[in-house]
């Protein structure tokens, strides 16, 4: 069975650059319209794989014949198929008005995030969380997504939260963890706080000005790690309450590291010390 045999036993209708479908892809890929369902461009195979093999709900499914080029290709339309009624095929000129890949593999998905219940959330023994703090760079929060995954992390919080979840930046260099990792927004410092004593967190801070160095710390307790914004820093609610603070030395010139790369380095020591040892 070729492609465009395959296309029409499942029903996709053809649609041309004009359609709503596609107006909305551009918005949602600009991050410049309102996207209250969390949707999400999921491109190619790998990406929309994951949302496969993650159960990520699938809202659109749209298909270009022309840059279907594998078995693989179409055995992810049969399968993700199954997921929606909202099934489309557009031409290759079409298509990649709307695609950010150079050779592209001719399946994209509108998807949704997870959504996720805090009450739901019931982290074991020795928790490590990963608390992040009104980053502006979708690149960093994706990035610091990935590391949470690689690390073991048990979750992560956005407080103060700057930027939008779904923004494509993020979800491209999150890398597919924005689906694997549990990941939770708290409207303020104070309802994250209230959540983290109730669970016997104890809060480091990323400061520089601390007087222990994060590898002095021994955690082996439940352990929410606070890094803050590239221009800003931790905000001033967190040290309102009890906390600890825990610095990464800085042997060089410069005063600090990238908030991504900080949070990496603290992530790992604590989950290496409360779950490989």
């Amino acid at each position: 069975m070729n492609v465009e045999e395959l296309l029409k036993e499942l029903n996709f209708q053809p649609i041309g650059e004009g359609n709503g479908i596609i107006k909305r892809v551009k918005g949602i890929l600009s991050n410049s319209k309102p996207n209250p369902e969390k949707l999400f461009v999921a491109e190619g195979i790998w990406l929309a794989g994951m949302c496969l093999r993650f159960d990520t709900p699938i809202e659109t499914l749209i298909v270009c014949p022309e840059h279907v080029r594998t078995p693989e290709v179409m055995t992810l339309i049969r399968n993700l198929s199954e997921r929606t009624d909202l099934r489309f095929s557009v031409s290759a000129k079409t298509y990649e008005k709307i695609s950010e890949k150079g050779q592209p593999d001719g399946i994209m998905a509108l998807a949704a995030l997870p959504r996720r219940d805090i009450a739901n959330f019931n982290p074991k023994d020795k928790a490590v969380i990963l608390i992040i703090d009104g980053v502006e760079i979708p690149g960093n929060a994706g990035t610091m997504l990935r590391m949470a995954d690689g690390a073991g992390a048990d979750g992560v919080f956005f407080c103060n939260r700057k930027v939008r979840m779904t923004h494509p930046k993020l979800i491209k260099s999150s890398q597919g963890a924005i689906l694997t990792v549990p990941t939770f927004e708290f409207a303020s410092v104070t309802e994250c706080r209230n959540w983290l004593k109730s669970h016997g967190f104890t809060v480091y801070l990323a400061d520089t000005r601390a007087d222990k160095f994060y590898y002095d710390e021994p955690f082996g307790k439940n352990a929410a790690l606070v890094v803050g914004s590239e221009r800003y820093g931790i905000a001033r609610e967190w040290y309102d309450g009890e906390y600890s603070m825990i610095a990464i030395p800085m042997l060089g010139k410069c005063d600090s590291l990238n908030v991504g790369v900080a949070a990496t380095v603290l992530t790992y020591e604590a989950c290496i010390k409360n779950k490989l040892r």
